[in-house]
């Protein structure tokens, strides 16, 4: 493409871009003392001429700074004294560093850095690691004008870049704070995610307001349950309202759909068949990958940008961003369409969420209600069944409804209906027999069986799907094939130990060690890594290495 032309396509999608900010009349907005913090304030609405002039600078290697960049004062103000300066033109790029440096604080450091004996074992350096990656909120206000939401109790991050809540991540921390005896971050952190739930009506991606657009995997239901399994049944009366208003979430517009059609969350089958699908909520670049998500639109010159933008938020709500299981042609973003993907884990994430809710009113006494979500649960578990299910391949994977037809991946998704108790024996054996046939590698499970440069494809291997998958094949007797993925998965993590002295956001499953590809440099830290871990050991303990 000619340089002009490239330059006008640019400043089209800006010029769409300040309109949405006009229409939603992001400029300066605030709250009040005490209140908690709006979409409103997110950085590309409350300063966004500014955020996507540091961003199409590049002056941070990470976008995501950009947006945790902390204005000094009102972000009107900022913005007007902003385009005061650039009547004539835009500022140079020192110009523009001087008035960052003048306007905002760069986000507090998060590195866990520990003083330990050398040697110290894999499960003794998670527990240490604890109180490094726990943040109390009193300590960790940055302010009015920050995009950090501040939570009413306290939380623990997953580390590096990543220095507030995440959701989904959350679960599986969870599962190594409980192997440590600290239940009372458990108890915080779900107190937290339903205080999430009452302010805003779902649970955001992570506690940022750059985030508050869009969910992520709705693993509540789990978390209320790993509670309740030590603290008892009554939390999941205490949880009730969330747990509604969470299902009330995903399940919003499915009363009025006809068949065919979508909406938001919900997609109807020609056939009436009811099932969920990610969405992301918006059609604009996400905040925090503002610069490269522009100029992945304008090289996807035959679909309009905003259907790029709105793909690729989908796919970061399903946490798997990104991957060939969103895109059309399998290997290349600009074909991103995760909105026309029904994704298999999803929906036993749903199946899981509704039969939690009917346990949950069985226990308040209310059994109209209870088998109400009982039917719910089985009519969406036959559609699993169903939908999902690849005969010719004996696995399960996703289903793209425009097209009506599976997916052509395969993925470690197919592990869910195992997870959560969709499946029947006879398709949780042929499942496991392709987990081990596809995805089973030296060091663990593969995240799928392309290698397409993206991180949730092969090698990479994540912990909470080794989880999921040990979880899901234990649950339905294939032990043996559990506990391989759990041994080489605890040996992988062992290595990498012994290697750096660090734990770290994903793995390279096929060579075993660090993973890579991806947005961002490999994280250290690493919450969900190291409840995974911890959680394994404990089932596995004959497989970690002593030094």
């Amino acid at each position: 493409m000619r340089a002009g032309a490239s330059e006008n396509r640019a400043g089209r999608l800006l010029a769409g871009v300040m309109l949405a900010w006009a229409l939603v009349g992001c400029a300066g907005s605030n709250t009040m003392s005490g209140d908690p913090k709006t979409a409103a304030q997110s950085p590309d609405r409350a300063w966004g001429p500014v955020m996507v002039a540091i961003a199409e600078a590049g002056l941070y290697d990470d976008q995501k700074t950009v947006v945790d960049l902390i204005p000094r004062r009102e972000p009107s103000s900022i913005v007007a004294d902003y385009q005061a300066r650039t009547t004539d033109g835009p500022l140079s790029r020192e110009a523009l560093k001087a008035f960052v440096r003048a306007n905002f604080d760069e986000p507090p450091e998060n590195e866990a850095r520990l003083s330990e004996e050398a040697g110290t074992p894999i499960d003794q350096h998670i527990k240490n690691l604890w109180p490094y990656l726990t943040r109390d909120p009193a300590a960790t206000d940055e302010g009015q004008w920050s995009s950090l939401v501040v939570l009413p109790h306290r939380y623990v991050v997953p580390g590096g870049r990543f220095n507030e809540m995440f959701y989904w991540d959350s679960f599986f921390t969870m599962l190594g704070l409980a192997h440590s005896d600290r239940y009372d971050l458990v108890r915080d952190m779900v107190d937290n995610f339903a205080w999430l739930i009452d302010q805003y009506g779902f649970i955001p991606n992570g506690t940022r307001t750059y985030f508050l657009t869009r969910s992520q995997p709705p693993f509540f239901a789990s978390m209320v349950g790993l509670l309740a399994e030590h603290d008892g049944d009554e939390v999941y009366q205490r949880y009730l309202p969330e747990l509604e208003q969470e299902y009330d979430y995903w399940m919003q517009g499915a009363e009025t759909l006809s068949p065919g059609q979508a909406q938001a969350h919900v997609v109807k089958l020609e056939d009436g068949t009811l099932l969920n699908r990610y969405h992301g909520s918006e059609n604009m670049p996400r905040p925090e990958s503002w610069a490269s998500e522009v100029a992945l639109a304008q090289k996807a010159a035959d679909r309009p940008a905003p259907e790029v933008y709105a793909n690729l938020r989908a796919a970061a709500e399903s946490g798997w961003d990104f991957s060939s299981r969103w895109m059309r042609d399998g290997s290349q973003q600009t074909t991103v369409a995760t909105r026309d993907v029904l994704p298999v884990d999803l929906n036993a994430l749903l199946f899981h969420l509704e039969q939690t809710l009917a346990h949950a009113w069985q226990l308040e006494g209310n059994q109209a209600r209870a088998r109400q979500f009982e039917q719910r649960a089985e009519t969406r578990r036959e559609a699993i069944n169903r939908v999902f299910w690849d005969a010719d391949r004996g696995l399960y994977t996703d289903y793209d409804w425009r097209d009506q037809r599976p997916s052509e991946v395969v993925s470690a998704a197919m592990v869910y209906p195992l997870t959560f108790g969709v499946a029947d024996q006879p398709r949780a054996e042929a499942t496991a027999a392709a987990v081990e046939r596809e995805l089973l590698r030296p060091g663990g499970m593969v995240t799928t069986n392309r290698h397409t440069g993206e991180q949730w494809d092969a090698p990479n291997g994540w912990a909470p799907l080794q989880w999921l998958a040990v979880e899901g094949l234990s649950r339905y007797g294939q032990t043996r094939l559990a506990a391989t993925i759990a041994r080489r998965w605890i040996d992988t993590n062992q290595r990498v130990y012994d290697q750096t002295g660090k734990l770290v956001e994903k793995y390279n499953v096929e060579n075993p060690g660090v993973g890579g590809g991806g947005e961002y440099e490999v994280v250290d830290g690493f919450g969900w890594t190291n409840g995974v871990l911890l959680d394994l050991i404990a089932r596995y303990p004959q497989a970690v290495s002593t030094p």
